[in-house]
């Protein structure tokens, strides 16, 4: 197991740093966007919005899965 020294971050480790600040932040907009969207009024557009809704969860799904043949 390779990590850094003390008092020194290697690259490694800096990423699962940011790995796991990314993580944390999705987690809160998810749960800022729960509060938020019961509330929004789409109307007409609700038709669109849903499909659109749905298309970019999914490429959001397929952009952090790891999609890799072995």
């Amino acid at each position: 197991m390779t990590g850094s020294k003390t008092y020194v971050l290697n690259k490694e480790d800096a990423l699962k740093i940011l790995k796991g600040a990314g993580i944390a932040a999705g987690g809160a907009l998810v749960a800022y966007l729960l509060n938020v969207l019961p509330s929004v009024e789409f109307g007409a557009s609700a038709y669109i919005a849903v499909p659109l809704l749905s298309v970019l969860l999914n490429a959001a799904l397929k952009f952090f899965k790891n999609n890799t043949k072995e």
